[in-house]
């Protein structure tokens, strides 16, 4: 069973916009919807749990109809204090319905442009792995500063790699290393993938896409609004 874990929990405090940014209409459509778009696509895709807030699992719900989705979304799970404790109540939930060697794909509701390839491509990288997480190259020259005031040392850029979503895990095994880091480490979590290093788990890096990003500022959203103004379809997402 492969479940995609879909995160809609932020409140997009960093876009200063009057509603969670996963929520705001771009065209026709909210991000959300877009992003749903490619898992209602993929016959690989078993069933969606959201995460999301009380006061937006209506209109999550309604995106997901719209996407084609509806019959694929099992449930709703809280947010929680930080991110990694919103997937945490993902994975619980997801739990209670599927079984440890279940696949759990996690997503950020805020990245639109997912396709069905990177979908597909992660599941098939996954046999032999505890996990896949695609990653595009460092292009820029990469320093280390341990005070932030002084370059300290070079990093070889060619050992350094961006983490993008959606990351692929097995599912007994990533909730497990989740539920190690209660009840105050899993509060300094950043990346979904951190777990499962800190873990010691086997995580498969795959080629991420440079169209796959994530929406934090409005130049991000004004450059996804531009990609749906000069004609890039919809259908696009799903491919």
């Amino acid at each position: 069973m492969n479940i995609a874990l879909i995160l809609s929990g932020g409140t997009g405090s960093r876009m200063g916009a009057d509603i969670p940014k996963q929520y705001l209409k771009v065209g026709e459509r909210r991000l959300i919807e877009y992003c749903l778009l490619p898992f209602s696509d993929s016959k690989r895709i078993d069933a969606i749990q959201i995460v999301a807030d009380g006061e937006w699992r209506d209109v999550a719900r309604e995106c997901a109809a719209l996407a084609g989705a509806g019959e694929k979304l099992k449930g709703f799970s809280l947010p929680g204090k930080n991110r990694q404790q919103s997937i945490l109540n993902g994975l619980e939930d997801v739990r209670r319905y599927a079984e440890p060697q279940a696949v759990v794909i996690v997503h950020d509701a805020a990245r639109p442009s997912v396709t069905r390839e990177l979908l597909e491509r992660s599941l098939e990288a996954l046999p032999g792995h505890d996990g896949v997480l695609p990653v595009l190259p460092m292009k820029d020259t990469v320093y280390y500063s341990e005070k932030r005031q002084r370059v300290d040392r070079l990093l070889k850029r060619e050992c350094i790699y961006a983490g993008q979503a959606p990351e692929t895990f097995r599912l007994g095994a990533y909730l497990e290393a989740n539920r190690a880091l209660l009840p105050e480490r899993i509060l300094e979590i950043n990346g979904s993938t951190e777990p499962a290093i800190l873990a010691g788990l086997d995580i498969v890096m795959i080629p991420g896409e440079e169209s796959n990003y994530k929406i934090t500022t409005m130049e991000d959203l004004r450059r996804f609004e531009r990609e749906i103004q000069n004609g890039k379809p919809a259908c696009d997402m799903g491919k």
